[in-house]
């Protein structure tokens, strides 16, 4: 059901709580952002507030303080790049709750921003503490969620609060629950999925969703050593999910079953050391030595993947293909990414290391979209719903 979004709801002269994502790495020894990409995504939904002459008042976490005041996770450097690229003052709360934060509030004036402190310096934030939304429901009169990346937490900022406000749909909320519909209901055909990243478990909810949407699905990654083993193959000492042998079976089974080409890695980058300037080789994914790791997928299966995906009008990219934090297990990824930046097609890149990974390539621009959520874009395209979603009104509503 569609969603009503800012643009459905009058803001003028309103103090709006607008929930966000300002989640964003910090140079430990600085304190500097070391990537802005989440505060550039929420720009065009606090622009129109401001340009809409509303009073608004941002929310979000930073890292994980587990419920204490941690002084290097406090807001002010994300207020000041905020300002820096609205080009106008952003002020700052000490709290995110309480009678002091109340009354600046209250003493917004229209266009002003506001952006309050870090709410995870409650511990009721996570917990959905009833009391705590109604606190943070008492700044304003309407909410707006604009975080789709914690839209999967059932917390006190994205599912307590809008049981007291009206509650709708920022710009980049409905932008990606527009992208990730049209993945499920209407994707343009041939539609590939390309999954990667360490284990099945972490997928397999994907894998189940997108058996029954999809041609072909293509596996790489660590989890591939799980399907591997389950053809029977050696797969030496890679990771393998002992508990998900039999459910990789049964995966490959239903798509034989269900006519979709399940794609594995046909040759492989194996090392006995995982660590950088390890001796490596490239075998046959059918013959890795009882003493290697699989720590990528090889040249073959590169263009073996390539071959498949130039064959799709639609991509869901999520995941790396080897360990891509060291360089030379990174050449699948990277040689992927590549390739779906130059295709013909609608492709889409589901948030979290994937989308990590096309940033610092530069490829952003190629994408037709980037998620800013990876385990919400997970969840979403397995069929979940997701909490900070539905308690948003419905278009009608």
């Amino acid at each position: 059901m569609p969603k009503r979004t800012v643009a459905d709801t009058e803001v003028k002269g309103r103090r709006v709580l607008l929930r966000v994502d300002f989640n964003v790495p910090l140079i430990t020894e600085t304190g500097a952002i070391s990537d802005d990409r989440r505060i550039r995504a929420s720009l065009p939904t606090i622009k129109y507030l401001v340009e809409q002459r509303a009073k608004v008042i941002l929310c979000s976490h930073l890292g994980r303080p587990k419920g204490k005041v941690v002084e290097n996770l406090r807001m002010a450097p994300v207020a000041q790049r905020l300002s820096q690229l609205m080009g106008l003052p952003v002020g700052t709360a000490l709290d995110c709750i309480g009678q002091d934060v109340e009354s600046k509030a209250r003493a917004l004036k229209e266009g002003d921003v506001l952006i309050l402190e870090n709410l995870r310096f409650h511990p009721e934030e996570e917990a959905n503490a009833p009391d705590f939304a109604r606190k943070l429901a008492r700044l304003a009169d309407v909410y707006v969620n604009d975080a789709f990346g914690t839209a999967h937490r059932a917390h006190a900022s994205t599912v307590g609060v809008a049981r007291h406000l009206p509650a709708v749909a920022g710009f980049l909320m409905a932008k990606e629950l527009e992208v990730m519909s049209q993945l499920l209901d209407n994707p343009e055909q041939p539609f590939a999925c390309l999954i990667g990243g360490a284990k099945v478990s972490d997928k397999l909810g994907l894998m189940q969703s997108m058996l029954r949407k999809v041609d072909m699905l293509l596996i790489g990654g660590g989890m591939a050593a799980t399907f591997l083993k389950a053809q029977g193959h050696e797969v030496g000492h890679s990771l393998i999910e002992e508990d998900r042998v039999s459910l990789a079976a049964k995966l490959l089974q239903e798509a034989e079953v269900s006519q979709v080409s399940l794609v594995l890695p046909v040759d492989a980058v194996v090392a006995e050391e995982i660590r950088a300037g390890a001796p490596t080789q490239v075998v046959s994914t059918t013959n890795v030595p009882p003493g290697s790791r699989i720590v990528d997928i090889g040249p073959k299966s590169i263009e073996l993947f390539r071959s498949e995906l130039k064959k799709c009008r639609t991509v869901i990219w999520n995941g790396p293909m080897g360990i891509y934090e060291i360089p030379q297990f990174a050449q699948g990824t990277r040689s992927l990414v590549t390739f779906l930046a130059t295709l013909d097609a609608t492709t889409v890149i589901g948030g979290g290391s994937s989308a990590e990974v096309v940033q610092e390539m530069g490829l952003t621009d190629k994408m037709t979209h980037v998620s800013t959520g990876g385990g919400a874009s997970l969840r979403f395209l397995e069929g979940t719903a997701l909490p900070g979603v539905e308690v948003l009104l419905d278009k009608e509503q």
